[in-house]
């Protein structure tokens, strides 16, 4: 029995002795590559001690401008790109509602709008069946400064696009029925905009920088009472005074060659003639700039948040002092990283996202600092709003700057990738009449600037001088808010910031 128990007991020894060497084997052989992979990984690990040093920004070469003119003396610009066989068309005319007559505010909009509306001899849908059969899409728009109809098309499709394009922009008809319909469209929105606090922050902050009279003071679509106001006699004027040959530039980019295109393109436009005396339009005035920090409450009664408008009448696009101002807004709140955003939102938790921004117009546009903040957060919130107003008219440091003019100049390029970016820049030439070179001296503009920051916050940045409106629940907001002593605090309703 002995004999036999020892027997049992010494085979699985005998069978883990024999297993044991090749499972060594293969365990020495893991670690040893293990060791290599180290080795190999501490050799080409990167440094994550510090941030990669930037690259240079890339040189921005943009295609030729060709420019030619119509028998009837409209510009035409034209920049071939042969990648994609799409053209981009653009019609820019300076019909933008600082051109609106003072008791029609919302005549430009309202007129773009109507374009497509029926257009020649064809109607609102058989202009939208035709170019979706083009495969092209077709859009007519107006802001501030210009009016524009852009069309993009299969290049194969240009002259079909063309045709309709010349239609929508030299005879469109205002059909009544449709006139009511966008009418009808529009006082809703402006009924809507009465429930939302952000809606009611832009229009009351521009009422109060501006004033009523003054243009910039209402929203490119006009108030209630004269959206109800214009007919039909008042769109054709309009488009009688300012859609004309010599407040109009063409702009084509695309799959063509100049001397192609211009022969299509006079083919539709060409006969374009004046159905009236045409006058350069009157600039807008320069808006009275305020004096004294002005404080306004305007009440919607259990607001889940607060609407903060914050600034004064800022610059023209004309102004020498664009690329400071640019630089000196992205490093305030023109980015992610800014100031602003990176002390209310990710410091402090009071909103989602707060920002900076000068809307420069042909006329002196303003400059709002904005957020939506937390309701029982609105007094702190602005305390933090002018820590930042005030810190930003100090030195800044040179990496905190060169970082503004970093992210600036390395995103610029990706403003041309496609021909409709090309389309939308050169209309910025147009509109604002800048140098043929201005987009290539762009980012060396934007690297120059130094010094200039500071004057430019000195000058345009005077946080004392400020409107400071506030959309929320008056009774909880308003103890935090007196508490702060900014200056001067008005109570108003959203009737009195919408009325007439």
């Amino acid at each position: 029995m002995n004999s036999e128990k020892h027997t049992k007991t010494n085979r699985p020894r005998r069978t883990r002795s024999f297993l044991l060497f090749p499972v060594l084997g293969v365990l020495c052989g893991c670690f040893v590559l293990v060791l290599l992979a180290g080795f190999l990984e501490a050799q080409v690990r990167p440094d994550r001690s510090e941030p990669p040093a930037l690259a240079p920004p890339p040189q921005l070469k943009l295609p030729a401008v060709e420019k030619r003119a119509l028998r009837n003396g409209v510009p035409v610009w034209i920049i071939e790109a042969h990648e994609v066989p799409i053209v981009q068309v653009s019609l820019v005319v300076r019909a933008g509602a600082g051109t609106d007559p003072p008791d029609r505010f919302g005549a430009a909009s309202l007129a773009a709008a109507m374009l497509d509306e029926g257009a020649g001899a064809r109607s609102a849908l058989q202009i939208a069946d035709t170019v979706e059969f083009l495969g092209a899409t077709l859009t007519t728009t107006s802001g501030f400064d210009a009016a524009a109809i852009r069309l993009n098309v299969p290049v194969q499709q240009l002259d079909e696009g063309l045709a309709i394009m010349a239609d929508i922009a030299l005879r469109p008809t205002f059909p009544a029925a449709d006139l009511d319909r966008l009418r009808q469209e529009r006082l809703t929105a402006l009924l809507q905009a009465r429930d939302d606090p952000a809606s009611i922050a832009a229009v009351a902050f521009s009422r109060i920088v501006f004033g009523r009279t003054h243009r910039y003071g209402t929203g490119t679509i006009g108030t209630e009472a004269t959206v109800k106001a214009m007919s039909v006699e008042d769109l054709r004027a309009f488009h009688a005074s300012y859609y004309q040959p010599l407040n109009a530039t063409l702009l084509v980019v695309g799959d063509i060659t100049a001397d192609a295109v211009v022969p299509q393109i006079e083919q539709h436009f060409g006969a374009w003639s004046p159905t009236a005396a045409f006058k350069e339009p009157a600039a807008v005035p320069v808006a009275r700039q305020l004096t004294g920090r002005e404080v306004y409450i305007i009440d919607k009664p259990d607001a889940e948040q607060s609407q903060i408008r914050i600034g004064w009448v800022g610059v023209p696009r004309a102004t020498p002092d664009y690329f400071p101002l640019l630089v000196l807004n992205t490093v305030l709140g023109g980015s992610f990283t800014s100031r602003l955003n990176q002390n209310l939102r990710e410091k402090h938790g009071y909103t989602y996202g707060a920002s900076s921004f000068f809307d420069m117009r042909l006329s002196a546009g303003p400059f709002v600092a904005a957020a939506g903040v937390q309701t029982d957060k609105t007094a702190e919130a602005l305390g933090e709003f002018f820590a930042e107003l005030n810190a930003i008219r100090m030195p800044i440091a040179a990496d905190e700057l060169a970082k503004a003019k970093n992210f600036i100049a390395l995103g610029f390029p990706a403003e041309f990738e496609t021909i409709t970016d090309l389309a939308r820049r050169l209309e910025e030439l147009v509109v604002y009449r800048l140098p043929d070179d201005y987009f290539e001296q762009y980012v060396p503009n934007v690297l120059a600037v130094t010094a200039a920051v500071r004057q430019a916050a000195e000058r345009y940045i005077q946080p004392s001088r400020f409107a400071v409106v506030v959309v929320g629940d008056r009774k909880t907001i308003e103890p935090g808010i007196r508490a702060l002593n900014l200056g001067p605090v008005q109570v108003m309703t959203v009737d009195q910031v919408l009325g007439p």
